[in-house]
């Protein structure tokens, strides 16, 4: 059951992506003729506005004839549906074969890695991944699990510490007096 459903799923994709690209591009009534007016869409209101009405020699409105195949809506162009996912406990309630995980824009670094380990372990799809190199290594060690996350906090700190402490060494110079102080306008050398 399962196959046919991926199956008609996937043409359905390769369906909505043909409408997709027959679809013409909306734009704002009179956007052409006003600076003012962005193109962006807005929805036609006046009574004799030409769009709304659908008169023949006008842009198109945006209609349900436009629309694509109800089996594929809301899919990510890779076929599954997408989740979003705050947490590794959320990654529970995903079913592999047909959903994937879209982490959240507000998950931090260290909880976007514990997240990713373990969709790696379950098999999950995640859809908004960018590794970079540090957050690999990040990776491999959350999956191992060679370091807690305190162990983390620490190593972290202590690299913070160190880079603070030049910036501070450097301060201290500038502010260190000067030799020789200039006299006042009222005093004599002597």
């Amino acid at each position: 059951m399962t196959e046919k459903k991926s199956s008609s799923s996937q043409k359905a994709l390769r369906v909505r992506a043909r409408a997709k690209a027959k679809k013409p591009e909306f734009v704002r009534a009179e956007s052409w003729k006003f600076d003012r007016f962005s193109i962006a869409w807005r929805k036609p209101r006046g009574l004799d506005n030409k769009i709304r009405r659908k008169i023949k020699g006008w842009p198109p409105g945006p209609s349900t004839g436009y629309k694509g195949p109800k089996i594929a809506r809301f899919l990510h162009p890779s076929g599954y549906k997408e989740v979003i996912v705050n947490n590794v406990g959320d990654l529970s309630i995903i079913d592999p074969n047909t959903q994937a995980a879209r982490i959240a824009h507000t998950v931090g670094k260290r909880k976007r890695a514990d997240i990713i380990a373990a969709a790696k372990d379950l098999n999950i799809k995640i859809l908004n991944v960018k590794l970079t190199a540090e957050a690999k290594e990040e990776v491999e060690k959350a999956a191992e699990g060679e370091e807690t996350a305190e162990e983390v906090k620490e190593e972290s700190k202590a690299e913070e510490k160190k880079e603070k402490q030049p910036k501070k060494e450097k301060k201290e110079k500038k502010k260190a007096p000067k030799a020789k102080a200039k006299p006042k306008k009222g005093e004599e050398k002597q």
